[in-house]
């Protein structure tokens, strides 16, 4: 069973609030995975606003890549459980959370290629949802990682590691 599946008085048990409560808030179990889906892409989107800020450039780019690869990798069978319903609120969620993440990745690459830091051919989305859905694990999704880095940047940026 799966954590998508997982009863849900054991949900509420583990986060520490009575069955009602969260009834209460998540009457069902589709609202109450979109919840968590959400603050997921949350907390990874507002991960790329700290990073803008942080030098170098490449690195936050690389860093917030690794933590994307991370997120697909981890929470992709939790996004796919949403079912969908009739309103086709489903793709609505999907194509905002893609949007967010998107733009995330774009602050960051466009901060990276500005200071010469990658290549401007570089589609950071296509490559790390490549990695994320590829890579048999968190090794070899940094070493895929790190391979596309050493690849795109700049030869006055060379990267030693991902992080």
């Amino acid at each position: 069973m799966g954590s998508s599946d997982a009863p849900l008085d054991d949900i509420a048990r583990r986060a520490g609030v009575g069955n009602a409560t969260m009834h209460r808030h998540f009457p069902t179990r589709r609202e109450l995975i979109i919840a968590v889906y959400s603050e997921e892409v949350a907390e990874l989107c507002a991960r790329s606003q700290s990073l803008l800020a942080e030098d170098p450039a490449g690195d936050a780019l690389f860093g917030w890549l690794q933590d994307f690869i991370a997120h697909v990798a981890a929470k992709r069978e939790l996004a796919l459980s949403i079912t969908d319903d009739r309103t086709g609120q489903r793709s609505a969620l999907f194509d905002h959370w893609h949007h967010s993440m998107h733009t995330a990745a774009s602050a960051l690459l466009t901060r990276a290629q500005s200071v010469g830091a990658v290549r401007a051919v570089l589609n950071p989305s296509a490559l790390a949802n490549g990695i994320a859905l590829t890579a048999t694990d968190a090794t070899q999704a940094e070493r895929l990682v790190l391979l596309v880095r050493q690849g795109t940047d700049t030869p006055s940026a060379p990267a030693d590691s991902v992080r």
